[in-house]
């Protein structure tokens, strides 16, 4: 699949925070229990913090233990990219966002039924937008 945003690196140097820059396009990992989302249980969407893009719904949201947000399913089979990754002497799968490819977090199977997987995603790389009423 072709990637829907394509920007420049300096692009997204003016566009995201340092840490958002850091995380998202340099694989960098927010510190445990330091993100805006880790604990937030509000109802909405999980988008893709440098395009929009939906990701994960809320109702899919669980407390993992782990110090970042934890979702069970992705809002559907084609918004995310998995790749592994080698980076700790170990191999884990990040997942990144399908249409522009943020480095959002990994993925493992860990996690609860009905899936078993665990979507562990920093917080800087997604926003939440809050159902309303």
């Amino acid at each position: 699949m072709t990637r829907k945003v394509t920007k420049t690196d300096a692009q997204w140097k003016a566009d995201l925070t340092p840490e958002q820059y850091d995380v998202c396009r340099n694989k960098g990992t927010e510190q445990p229990f330091s993100g805006a989302y880790w604990n937030a249980w509000d109802a909405g969407v999980y988008a893709c913090s440098c395009c929009g893009e939906p990701l994960f719904r809320s109702e899919t949201k669980f407390d993992a233990g782990c110090g970042w947000p934890s979702f069970y399913a992705a809002i559907s089979d084609d918004v995310l990219e998995e790749a592994p990754d080698y980076s700790l002497g170990k191999t884990r799968t990040e997942v990144t966002c399908r249409n522009c490819g943020s480095h959002l977090g990994h993925v493992f199977d860990d996690g609860p039924a009905p899936t078993g997987l665990r979507y562990c995603i920093n917080s800087v790389a997604v926003e939440l937008f809050k159902d309303k009423g």
